[in-house]
């Protein structure tokens, strides 16, 4: 019950226990998916022996001769698992469409001569097939209705570029109108918006934080906060996947020894997770009570969170 008070500090010996409602993988299809994964990995170098002596014919860029000493552009694991194991499987994705991307559209059919290395269209269509994969959340790429109406009296009276960064055409009545209604949703005092999720978090993150700061990091945050961690020259470490015991010590350690060698505080401790999930679809558990429960003696302005694709971030 998140109304009864939290324990005593003294008396604290940890976060409550760390669950998800996670379905456990039976122990049977834990190991043939090994198997599987395993004979196709033992495929995988047979196939690729059988293209370096020419046994077999390689449809992917291959490196000039006279390259080969250069830096390879690629993992070698990560090529060996694009040509091999994603290659058989290729047909599932990347399915071009011929309609708007609504909760059903319609495909191009396609076929393969070559086991997914190249594809030929038929001509066909294939109707109304539900769409599982698209970013299309609120339905702001439909061609019909209040979304699409007000998207054409916008691109009419303000041009295609109002969605841009304001160095490019400024700050527009609409901007503001938008960051008041968001911070009206969310309750707060204000809010600001970015015309593009990948470069809010990427290149706002460095403006945060910088040498001398900490970066607490969920281990399965976006691409986007990594790359903006990265570019903020701080201090990084990573805690286990939404697991608050994990924060916690790294939160007292962090707190406690201060920075490395020198043992000076910290400048500034920022926890960046997400809200949702978006690869794993689990949500961000209570990072308050954490926040609440360690750190009440502490300065708040020494702590901040930053939280990505829900409400809140």
């Amino acid at each position: 019950n998140l109304k009864e008070p939290i324990p005593k500090f003294q008396h604290y010996s940890g976060i409550y226990p760390f669950v998800e409602s996670f379905e456990e993988t039976p122990l049977l299809v834990a190991v043939l998916t090994y198997i599987g994964y395993g004979i196709l990995t033992i495929f995988g170098y047979l196939r690729d022996f059988l293209r370096d002596w020419k046994f077999e014919k390689c449809h992917l860029a291959r490196e000039r001769e006279e390259q080969k000493d250069f830096v390879p552009l690629y993992q070698d694991f990560e090529n060996f698992y694009t040509r091999n194991l994603y290659m058989r499987i290729r047909d599932n994705w990347n399915r071009p469409i011929c309609s708007i991307p609504g909760a059903k559209m319609d495909l191009v059919e396609r076929v393969t001569p070559d086991y997914n290395w190249t594809f030929e269209h038929t001509g066909n269509v294939l109707k109304d097939v539900i769409n599982m994969g698209s970013y299309n959340y609120l339905g702001f790429a439909e061609n019909t209705g209040t979304c699409a109406d007000a998207a054409s009296e916008c691109t009419v009276k303000y041009g295609v570029g109002v969605s841009s960064t304001r160095q490019e055409i400024g700050n527009l009545d609409k901007h503001e109108e938008l960051e008041k209604l968001v911070a009206r949703f969310l309750g707060v005092e204000s809010s600001m918006a970015f015309g593009m999720g990948f470069a809010t978090n990427s290149m706002n993150i460095p403006a945060l934080t910088g040498k001398g700061c900490l970066i607490l990091s969920d281990e399965l945050n976006h691409a986007s906060l990594v790359l903006g961690a990265r570019l903020s020259g701080s201090t990084i470490r990573v805690f286990k996947h939404n697991n608050m015991q994990s924060l916690e010590k790294l939160l007292r350690d962090a707190i406690v020894h201060g920075q490395p060698r020198t043992h000076r505080p910290w400048k500034k401790i920022l926890v960046l997770v997400e809200g949702i999930y978006r690869y794993s679809r689990n949500l961000f558990l209570a990072f308050s009570l954490c926040i609440q429960h360690v750190f009440s003696h502490l300065s708040r302005n020494q702590i901040f969170l930053c939280k990505a694709y829900a409400k809140g971030g």
